[in-house]
């Protein structure tokens, strides 16, 4: 088949692979986005500059304190979490009784400086970010190349999204942490701080994303643009898997980074537009999202 099309098989799984990874990415950006939107009903324009930020920490860790990748892989998240917290109790808290125009504007906001900051003292260049002696190289599968790391950044992506998704919807704290949404105050009532229970959930969604900014440093150059390159493709991504959807995030994140991978192969012009046209597509015909629901 790939003869009568004229595509080599190298050719054509080599972009899957580049689809599967920037789906990854999409993925894990998306899901704490999710679960900030679904828990808080905040839309976190502030992500993208906060994945920017989770590389930089790592490449600051490896530069001015020799800690190398997995060490970043723990700290990074957890900085940038802390950040997260710090933002929510000092800014974000004191908006929620308004309109979410609200908190979208002082996110968006957040973003601008971090980034302004970031260029002004590191300009629009990347820092370079090696990957691991321990996933360097890689194998030949017949079929196509596999750079370890790149595997790696899949496999790890795919757990921290399933065990996210379980802790949401199958544990006990993922029970509070729904209900708290619903009706705080009867949740609050058995005794649970949902204050404390909002500003952690803030922290772990933003931790997510410093997760994806380590992951991401070693692939993509370390740079004050990295994260407003990538948002605007994420939120479609969020879209059109449904507002708050979990699980709808993490699916429509692979999903669509695939379909991106495909069209580079078969119509590259139309490849980054691919996702916002679906994006329309989906809004027209369940305006909600593919697995949202209804407010």
């Amino acid at each position: 088949m790939f003869e009568l099309i004229g595509i080599p098989p190298q050719a054509l799984f080599g972009q899957l692979l580049l689809g599967l990874i920037n789906g990854s990415f999409y993925a894990l950006l998306s899901l704490g986005l999710a679960v900030i939107f679904g828990m808080l009903n905040v839309i976190n324009f502030a992500h993208g500059a906060l994945y920017m930020l989770g590389a930089f920490v790592a490449w600051f860790l490896l530069q001015y304190l020799g800690l190398g990748y997995f060490w970043a892989l723990i700290l990074s998240p957890v900085i940038v979490g802390g950040v997260g917290i710090v933002i929510e109790k000092t800014m974000l808290s004191r908006l929620y009784k308004l309109d979410h125009l609200y908190g979208l504007l002082l996110t968006f906001g957040i973003a601008l400086i971090l980034e302004g900051g970031f260029k002004h003292e590191f300009g629009v260049s990347g820092q370079s970010y090696p990957v691991p002696s321990t996933f360097a190289g890689g194998t030949n599968l017949g079929f196509m190349f596999l750079p370890y790391y790149r595997g790696w950044v899949v496999l790890l992506s795919i757990v921290v999204c399933l065990a996210t998704w379980y802790a949401i919807e199958k544990t006990r704290l993922g029970s509070y942490l729904r209900a708290a949404t619903e009706n705080p105050r009867l949740v609050q009532s058995f005794g649970i701080n949902v204050p404390v229970m909002i500003t952690m959930t803030y922290g772990v969604g933003v931790a997510l994303a410093g997760l994806a900014g380590v992951m991401a440093a070693p692939i993509y150059s370390v740079n004050p643009l990295m994260g407003s390159n990538l948002i605007i493709v994420v939120f479609a991504v969020v879209v059109i898997g449904g507002m708050g959807s979990i699980f709808g995030a993490v699916v429509s994140g692979y999903m669509l980074g695939i379909l991106e991978g495909l069209t580079k192969v078969f119509f590259p012009e139309a490849s980054n537009i691919v996702v916002f046209v679906i994006m329309v597509v989906v809004l027209l015909a369940r305006p909600a999202g593919l697995f949202g629901r209804e407010r």
